[in-house]
């Protein structure tokens, strides 16, 4: 892959006697929505915080646009933006005072940043209550503004974690056309969920990490011929890739 996004190569992580990552090896193109899947504890929340910086790696090595993680992650977070599971805002604070306080985070013009914020707020629809304290807005709501937050610096690279965690259909569909939206603008979107359903409809390519290692990867296409599953749904591949074929039972 010529000028992959990410680029992880043979990548191990351990928190004491616990291997997290074993032996790590993964590419994501520039562009597109790459979905990132696996079971819990399987390595998913690792990957993101080795790929950001926020842990290192004990052995391999990370580059993101080029950019070796390790070396300089204060460039490599200056191209990446991201939204964690649990949309954190200071409740004090409108929803334009938060993304003004992100943009001085990345030392954005102030003409620059005021026009940004303007172009977002059409975009995401947030005029209406963009002006009122967040600890008055709903979870869908929070989840736009930390999305735009994330997406206000113009990154390269967009890393979602979980991001239909507790909305409801109309702001999961908006979340949605966000994702769409960011990525036609030209930002890679690497999207970690457990929802195979969204996966499967937005994500261009895909893996499946298992155990701390990559069981398969690539377009739907590609996973059903290395699974031997063809024209099966997401969800069935992902049970046989992770070994989880146990079905319910009914006890009378």
């Amino acid at each position: 892959m010529d000028n992959p996004m990410i680029t992880i190569e043979g990548v191990t992580k351990r928190y004491g006697s616990l291997t997290a990552i074993s032996n790590l090896t993964l590419q994501v193109g520039k562009g597109g929505i790459f979905g990132y899947l696996g079971p819990n504890g399987s390595g998913k929340t690792t990957t993101i915080k080795l790929i950001i910086g926020l842990v290192r790696s004990d052995e391999g090595r990370i580059t993101v646009d080029g950019i070796d993680v390790a070396n300089d992650p204060i460039a490599v977070r200056s191209i990446i933006g991201f939204v964690p599971d649990t949309p954190f805002i200071y409740n004090k604070l409108t929803g334009r005072e938060f993304l003004r306080f992100v943009g001085g985070l990345y030392s954005m013009e102030r003409k620059d940043m005021e026009n940004r914020i303007e172009w977002l707020c059409d975009t995401f629809e947030m005029n209406g209550w963009i002006d009122r304290r967040t600890e008055e807005y709903s979870h869908g709501m929070k989840q736009k503004v930390v999305m735009a937050a994330a997406f206000l610096h113009r990154p390269k690279l967009l890393i979602v974690d979980e991001p239909m965690v507790g909305l409801d259909p109309q702001s999961a569909r908006l979340v949605k056309d966000m994702l769409t939206l960011i990525s036609e603008h030209g930002t890679t979107v690497f999207m970690s969920s457990h929802d195979l359903s969204v996966v499967q409809e937005l994500c261009h390519r895909m893996a499946i990490i298992y155990k701390g290692s990559i069981v398969a990867e690539g377009t739907l296409d590609d996973l059903r011929k290395h699974a031997e599953m063809e024209g099966e749904s997401l969800e069935n591949l992902f049970l046989k890739l992770t070994g989880n074929t146990t079905k319910a039972t009914f006890m009378e």
